[in-house]
């Protein structure tokens, strides 16, 4: 494969066919983590918006360090991977505070400070440096992996200790040295909008059909090529929604519920708040939690898909006259409960709650 082909074929796309985005404009450091951290698992089209909110409300690393952990997790509210923020606030915070004891105050500027902040990996690094300083670094994003896999015709799963390393000593040898930033921009741009997963006819029309040794070997559409995934977990959820309504100033009422705060690290959202919840080992295991104080009834039901869990949430409201005494718990106002960081699920099951006028 001749690499000035690739790359004349390449750019020439790539002038004709980028989408302009906020990141792609500047070389501003922070902005750039920024979204590659929001991007990641994200698409660009739902990403957008919540980079737009973040850099508009902590425009630099100082303000997002200062920022509550709290209200980070507010913003990044429907993401997902809920680690990512964590480890955003976390970065800034110790970006920050490195800055103090430097002479020069920057945003640090070598793959190796890079690689070594919170949820920072070889690919977010290689990103930063690339797009930020222009340093000769490859940003392997999915869409990479796979416009390499088809090009060099590599059948090794991508996803493997063996085929990271792999890929990685292509993908440097393919890497245009004299314009990182182009380079890395084009490829993954590449993926994203013509060589994708489903490739149906762009094979026909590809410009570096010509370099592409899976469509000279005709194994394009099975590439990449990734390993066995694991076996989804089961859990049964039962949340039970509390709402207790109070008549104040005479025919006004305001409605109160119960929600409490995720505090294992090692389990699915940390530090986001639900309703209050009980897990069973399988679906019958669990009945609905009944009380003098309450009537139950179960207003919703959803399957909820991760990553490696596969959730099985019921919630069930409780109309009572008093709030029960749950450890953990606190009792908030309903109208307040946007301003809690709140899992997806909850959002869902919120939606159906305030969606029916009975409840």
């Amino acid at each position: 494969m001749v690499k000035s082909l690739v790359y004349s074929h390449l750019y020439h796309w790539y002038e004709t066919h980028r989408r302009v985005l906020p990141w792609r404009e500047t070389t501003d450091s922070y902005a750039i983590w920024l979204s590659e951290v929001i991007l990641q698992q994200t698409r660009v089209a739902q990403g957008l918006e919540y980079y737009m909110r973040f850099i508009s409300r902590w425009p630099t690393v100082e303000d997002l360090a200062n920022a509550d952990e709290a209200e980070v997790l507010r913003e990044w509210q429907g993401l997902g991977y809920y680690s990512r923020a964590r480890n955003l606030h976390k970065a800034a915070q110790q970006i920050v505070e490195s800055i103090k004891f430097k002479v020069e105050r920057t945003f640090p500027r070598t793959f190796e400070e890079l690689r070594a902040l919170p949820g920072v990996g070889d690919y977010t690094a290689g990103a930063i440096a690339s797009f930020a300083y222009d340093l000769p670094y490859p940003a392997m994003d999915g869409n990479v992996y796979r416009v390499v896999a088809r090009l060099l015709d590599i059948d090794e799963p991508f996803d493997t200790t063996a085929g990271k390393k792999l890929f990685h000593k292509h993908i440097e040898e393919l890497l245009d040295r004299e314009h990182p930033r182009l380079f890395n921009s084009a490829i993954m741009e590449f993926g994203a909008l013509h060589c994708t997963p489903a490739l149906g006819d762009a094979c026909v029309s590809c410009p570096l059909q010509s370099c592409c040794m899976g469509y000279a070997h005709g194994t394009a559409e099975l590439l990449p090529v990734r390993k066995p995934r694991p076996k989804v977990r089961d859990r049964w959820l039962d949340y039970h929604v509390y709402v207790q309504r109070n008549k104040v100033q005479g025919t006004k009422e305001e409605v109160y519920t119960l929600i409490q705060r995720r505090e294992n690290p090692k389990d699915i959202w940390f530090h986001l708040y639900e309703f209050p919840c009980e897990e069973s080992v399988s679906a019958s295991g669990l009945p609905a939690k009944r009380s003098m104080l309450c009537q139950a009834e179960p207003v919703c039901e959803f399957t909820h898909t991760l990553s490696h869990q596969r959730i099985h949430a019921r919630f069930i409201l409780h109309k009572v006259q008093k709030m029960p005494d749950i450890p953990g718990t606190i009792a908030i106002r309903w109208d307040d409960l946007n301003d809690y960081a709140l899992s997806r699920l909850t959002l869902r099951a919120l939606d159906t709650l305030c969606a029916n006028p009975q409840n």
